[in-house]
């Protein structure tokens, strides 16, 4: 498996007999190997064609993600590139894969056992229609999910039926053509398999069976269900399949690589990633290359999102708002700091959203420029509602800037707002202004921004209060932060302050470093390694330059900064924050993570808090420079950010590839975060990293899963379990959707301590959701003295039901090549000509076409036609042309010709009928 492929979360720790591709022996493939390593040839392939589109030469300097990614995004592009958000898209792809075989472990169709060969495909054709509709929304983390267990059982077909049996090599490409019917499929009462006493025959298949090509899969079974398999059918195989010692015993599976299967199994392997290739492509050709791409977390780092209050007394703030989009967006245009994506959310009371998301930066200034102050006269305003729409639709690990002058009247979602948080892993940063006198009044009758502060503090973000005449001087915050491979070297706060000396460490990759104390009443001290210091009167010294303004310090570093250990000695009475930050391509990702057990353990990331009572243990994906192996790990602990400082150092296990289990015994009580601590090889310097997401342990845990999307209009009941294995008694429920679609589900549930309590939430989306739209719902349980909580976030997809399989067909027209010399040294001059027409039949109509291959001009009549003409005209230098037709679900068709020949073949002329003459160059295609 390369290098680029990261952790693989739910298949680093395998023991005993397994039911999906698993990695028994050296070398051998399992579901993330075959997974990875079809997503880094299509990702190669899409990244290379952008770049040749855009004229660029596409010369990865390696094969970490970072050099990945830089080749990616294009030379052109100043500044630091970081593979945070590509390692962690396929994290998410990987998790999803793998947790098929913890959710679905029984269920024949998701894994195409017990021929279960129509349902299984339906599971595929399902997800795949989910998976455009998403992206379409650009709902991108929903399509991900979807993708991973898509191509477990897609992956599972090849392994678990006896097609490689049967003589195949290349993938079965009707399971993702549902158009096209599955053929030859042996009914119930054909027996399929002959006996295997020993359990290891390479081909236990009946010969009629291989002769007449019939196709058929292993049935499996966990427990006592032996006799659940039809006379004389093949079992799956293993120790835990109850239906191998069922005469005809032993099994088919190629889930492991044995002697007596090897030729077999790596035929399934080279199906397995084939098959996941071809997915993938149509795919991409759905959504074109920059929306495949973002899918995959190849984008700029940056995504800027502002929640903006627009009641009366914020005309100053809006017009800074609007002002420092503006600066974002021109001094950053053409790097790598450029934003990858615009999110706007106003709110008002009791009105908030809609979100904007925009990938335009002018579309961004418009959207901010027509924000107006208007209403809200009592003071309380919907703030916590517009950020909960902020955290679901802005990517995971985004920067969220809030700009209120009002407390939240909906303080009710603060749970919610926390569980997003720490669930997204996003930081928000508050910029809180003063009121108009009427409404200070009222602030100071009814409370105050703590909740802002503790939310800042729980994200990793800032609380910023000035006044109105400061906002300027202290957006600064949004231009540092909105910036590519931002990292946190350190954060810490003290409630209530006290004097206090914080060490922090600086390695050589570390740009544009800068630290931000929140607070009153404070003075400071920066000393750096070799014993210069500065204090916090000095405004520009021999380290940095000091900024005042509001309740905030800024210190930006010197360029010239000395690597090591540095420290700053904080000295206040007051409550304060602390934070270091800098940009640099080492960085790392993490999960929590459960291990679980089966048939096939491995480890699954937690939605919720960790588990009182118990070690803690976390999955990092650490990335370098140059990738992994310019690095070196040191430490990993858990450290408390408030109060006395509590460190809990860890056990890790280093699992390659930059990849790190790590387990903590004894966890922190209270708010704590993620350090890293480690040698760049590259510079031979140490360094220190740290998450900005506080966590926390609790007694409580919920269990649930989604396992399909929803149909608009259709009840989608939700199972789901409470559990504590603290006190029981009443725990209250409660649940929010981030579409307010209406819910039903019990207020409290009656815990007994170590059982589970099992329910059901339902939700129903209105009839006229569009399809694609994505569902955040996070389910909180708390005890009836609200001293223990814990939350789970769940997103699903409300995806129309269609019937339109059928790929858009093209057709020839004419091709006029006759001028094109057969010397193709002499092609400048010439130019050749294709005209096709194109339809969809009696389906939903065409939405696009897209030239993919040639570089001539391709036109086209109106969309709308139920035929369109297509025209292509190109120099004869550029000899073949292909362009793409995507209809409005998602179904691809294409057109390809070819006016390469060879000498003494003659020159190309022909038009209708005489088209048909062309198959050997140009086809009709239902890809």
């Amino acid at each position: 498996m390369t290098s680029v492929l990261g952790i693989t979360l739910l298949s680093l720790v395998l023991s005993g007999p397994t039911v999906a591709f698993v990695p028994i022996g050296g070398g051998a493939s399992n579901h993330v190997s075959i997974t990875g390593t079809a997503l880094l040839k299509k990702v190669t392939e899409t990244c290379r064609a952008v770049a040749e589109a855009a004229h660029h030469e596409f010369k990865p300097t390696g094969s970490s993600p970072e050099e990945l990614v830089q080749a990616c995004l294009g030379p052109t592009a100043t500044g630091l590139v970081s593979g945070a958000k590509f390692h962690s898209a396929l994290q998410e792809i990987y998790n999803q894969n793998g947790l098929v075989d913890r959710d679905f472990i029984n269920s024949a169709p998701h894994h195409f056992n017990s021929e279960a060969f129509l349902e299984g495909r339906g599971l595929i054709t399902e997800g795949m229609v989910a998976i455009k509709a998403n992206i379409r929304k650009q709902n991108f983390q929903a399509a991900r999910e979807t993708l991973g267990r898509v191509l477990h059982t897609l992956q599972d077909f090849y392994s678990h039926s006896n097609w490689v049996e049967l003589g195949y090599k290349e993938p079965y490409i009707n399971l993702i053509r549902p158009d096209l019917p599955l053929e030859d499929l042996a009914d119930v009462n054909t027996p399929t398999c002959k006996d295997c006493l020993s359990g290891t025959c390479t081909n236990s298949i009946l010969p009629n069976i291989l002769q007449e090509k019939k196709l058929t899969s292993g049935y499996y079974f966990m427990g006592n269900f032996s006799d659940a398999k039809p006379k004389g059918k093949c079992s799956h195989g293993g120790a835990t399949d109850q239906t191998s010692n069922t005469v005809p015993r032993g099994g088919i599976s190629k889930d492991e690589r044995h002697s007596h299967n090897v030729a077999l199994y790596n035929v399934a392997v080279n199906a397995a990633t084939e098959a996941s290739l071809q997915l993938l492509q149509d795919i991409r050709l759905s959504a074109g290359d920059n929306e495949f791409l973002r899918m995959m977390g190849i984008a700029r780092s940056s995504v800027v999102c502002f929640v903006i209050d627009t009641t009366g007394s914020m005309s100053d703030d809006i017009a800074e708002a609007r002002a420092v989009v503006n600066k974002i967006i021109d001094r950053k245009k053409g790097t790598q700091d450029e934003p990858s994506e615009y999110i706007l959310v106003p709110f008002n009371d009791p009105a908030f959203g809609p979100p904007i998301r925009t990938t335009d930066p002018n579309k961004m200034k418009e959207e901010v420029a027509k924000l107006t102050a208007t209403g809200g006269g009592d003071v309380p305003e919907m703030c916590l509602s517009g950020l909960q729409l902020a955290l679901t639709n802005a990517p995971a690990s985004s920067h969220i800037y809030v700009f209120t002058d009002a407390i939240a009247k909906d303080i009710a979602l603060k749970d919610t707002i926390v569980a997003l948080i720490r669930s997204s892993k996003s930081s928000v940063s508050f910029f809180i202004t003063e009121a108009g006198a009427r409404r200070r009044r009222s602030l100071r009758a009814a409370s105050s921004f703590e909740d802002y502060i503790e939310l800042a503090l729980a994200s990793g973000g800032q609380a910023i209060q000035v006044s109105k005449a400061q906002l300027p001087e202290a957006t600064d915050v949004i231009l540092d932060t909105s910036t590519s491979a931002l990292v946190t070297v350190l954060q810490r706060a003290r409630n209530p302050g006290k004097q206090e000396t914080f060490p922090f460490m600086l390695d050589e990759s570390l740009k544009n470093i800068t630290v931000y104390i929140t607070g009153t009443s404070i003075s400071f001290t920066l000393t750096n390694p070799a014993g210069v210091s500065q204090s916090s009167n000095e405004a520009t010294g021999k380290l940095g330059t000091i900024k005042t303004v509001g309740n905030l310090r800024r210190i930006h570093f010197n360029a010239d900064i000395q690597t090591g250990t540095w420290q700053i000695n904080i000295n206040s009475n007051q409550p304060y924050t602390l934070k270091v930050t800098g940009q640099s391509t080492i960085t790392f990702i993490y999960e929590f993570v459960e291990r679980f057990a089966g048939p096939h353990p491995g480890y699954a990331v937690l939605s919720g808090r960790p588990q009182a009572g118990q070690p803690a243990t976390l999955m990092l994906s650490v990335m370098g420079r140059k990738g992994p192996s310019s690095m070196t790990i040191g430490n990993v602990a858990l450290v408390t950010v408030s109060g006395p400082e509590t460190v809990r150092n860890s056990t890790t296990t280093d699992m390659g590839n930059g990849d790190i289990l790590a387990i903590v015994d004894v966890v922190p009580e209270g708010e704590f975060v993620v350090s890293l601590k480690g040698t760049d090889k590259e510079s031979n310097s140490e360094f220190q990293r740290q998450s900005t997401t506080q966590m926390s342990i609790s007694k409580v845990n919920i269990k649930a899963v989604v396992d399909s999307s929803v149909e608009p209009g259709k009840v989608f009941m939700l199972p789901f379990s409470v559990m504590t294995q603290g006190s029981g008694g009443r725990y209250s429920i409660s649940a929010r959707n981030d579409r307010n679609f209406l819910m039903n589900y019990p207020s409290s549930l009656t815990l007994t301590t170590g059982q589970c309590a099992n329910t059901t939430i339902t939700i129903t989306p209105p009839a006229d959701t569009s399809s694609g739209t994505d569902v955040t719902l996070t389910l909180d349980a708390k005890s009836s003295n609200g001293i223990d909580s814990n939350y789970v976030v769940l997103r699903f997809s409300v995806v129309s039901k269609i019937t339109d399989f059928v790929q858009p067909l093209c057709k020839v027209v004419s091709v006029q090549a006759d001028e094109c010399p057969l010397d193709v040294s002499q092609c400048e001059p010439f130019q050749w000509e294709f005209a096709a027409t194109l339809s969809d039949g009696n389906g939903t109509g065409i939405d696009s076409i897209s030239l993919r291959q040639g570089s001539g001009n391709l036109t086209t009549t109106s969309l709308s036609d139920p035929i369109i003409q297509a025209n292509y005209t190109a120099s004869c230098c550029s000899q073949i042309v292909e362009f793409v037709a995507v209809d409005k679900v998602g179904n691809v068709g294409k057109c390809h010709h070819s006016i390469v020949r060879s000498a003494g073949s003659p020159a190309l002329t022909v038009s209708l009928p005489l088209w048909l003459c062309l198959l050997v160059s140009a086809f009709v295609t239902r890809f």
